[in-house]
């Protein structure tokens, strides 16, 4: 059996992640990583550029609104992802019903009965069909002009509901406004994709997961998934010939024996610039070996916000915030671990700002120390 250090360990994970060989195509990213974290649209943007080449802010929107080649709408643990379209059938036929059922005591609180949701879902599908694309104001509007008064956090998760349902995702923005639309409309042919059965999709979410965040375990995938481990063991054990074991600190985690296995350090540093939310630090149950635990809380102080953060070698060593001073120039407070940064890894970080900016189309970008 191999066994793995630390380091070999998160080079694998940048690999799978596609940090080091980077690809070209949104949809073709989108679908390996198993859906990009979209809680910020421009978030989920910076997370493709770190996992592209040459690739811009304005081709993302391209392929998500032109090509919708890829779709925002909730995925795994039930939050805003970008997901491949061809997936989506499938990838909803396993989160939908999980999410629906958690937060039906939510909605129930919120006065979003059963009758209520089936009901406000039929009247959505009715706006969008005749009005659409529309804001969450103008769907909220076309509820009242029924007697149906939908106020607060029911707002959103009506919404959820019904894109669990696979009735709605989001369509483009209008300013900085997210649209809604009929995923039906949306999406040619949506009503003829065929889904898998649940054993068949499960298995596909257990390879796709693996390859995208290996090597990991399945109480990794939970987390990511969000998903009972009561289902992700039995797809575990039923793809296990096509699983590599490995050992690390007496501990083991499988990838697909697919995977590539460079374990040969680089000669210059890997330094990588995460956005908020990014999808390397939401793909396991533990963060520890990304995140040294006394800074855990630099990263994530709670409240489900995960801060931009600069990686050297796989591990989180600052975060950064960006302030945008005007539409040709950007901000970027550095705020390390334990300052000041490395001499070594400064061209690599200049190169990863750089390309942001060439990613946003800003003509100019500032760092600083926070």
């Amino acid at each position: 059996m191999i066994t793995l250090t630390v380091d070999d360990l998160l080079r694998l994970r940048l690999q799978a992640q596609q940090l080091i060989m980077r690809q070209s195509n949104v949809a073709q990213i989108v679908r390996t990583t198993c859906g990009i974290q979209a809680q910020e649209m421009e978030a989920a943007a910076l997370s493709l550029r770190a996992r592209s080449s040459g690739l811009t802010q304005a081709d993302v929107e391209q392929a998500r609104v032109q090509e919708r080649s890829i779709i925002r709408t909730w995925g795994p643990r039930g939050t805003f992802h970008l997901l491949a379209t061809e997936d989506l059938p499938w990838l909803l036929s396993l989160f939908g019903p999980v999410f629906i059922a958690a937060n039906q005591r939510r909605r129930a609180e919120l006065g979003l009965d059963e009758d209520t949701c089936q009901f406000s879902m039929r009247l959505i599908c009715n706006a969008l069909a005749s009005k659409g694309p529309l804001t969450r104001a103008e769907l909220v509007e076309s509820l009242e002009t029924h007697n149906l008064r939908i106020e607060g956090q029911a707002r959103p998760h009506l919404l959820q509901r019904a894109a669990l349902e696979g009735l709605i995702c989001l369509g483009p923005d209008r300013g900085k406004e997210p649209t809604y639309v009929l995923l039906k409309d949306w999406v040619d042919q949506w009503s003829q994709i065929s889904i898998p059965s649940h054993t068949e999709a499960m298995a596909q979410l257990t390879l796709r997961y693996l390859n995208a965040y290996g090597p990991a375990t399945p109480e990794d995938m939970a987390a990511w998934a969000g998903l009972p481990l009561k289902w992700i063991r039995p797809a575990w054990s039923a793809i296990a010939n096509q699983l590599q074991e490995m050992q690390i600190d007496a501990s083991s985690v499988w990838q697909l024996k697919t995977q590539r296995m460079d374990l040969a350090a680089l000669p210059d540093p890997e330094v990588h610039l995460l956005p908020r939310y990014d999808t390397y630090l939401l793909g396991y149950h533990k963060r520890d070996l990304i995140v040294p635990p006394q800074y855990a809380r630099r990263v994530n102080a709670g409240g489900g916000i995960v801060h931009p953060t600069i990686l050297l070698d796989g591990r989180v060593i600052a975060t950064w915030h960006n302030t945008k001073q005007s539409k040709s120039r950007l901000n970027i407070a550095i705020k390390p671990f334990e300052p000041p940064l490395s001499l070594a890894i400064l061209p690599g970080l200049e190169a990863e700002i750089n390309d942001m900016a060439r990613f946003l189309s800003i003509d100019e970008i500032i760092s600083t120390p926070a």
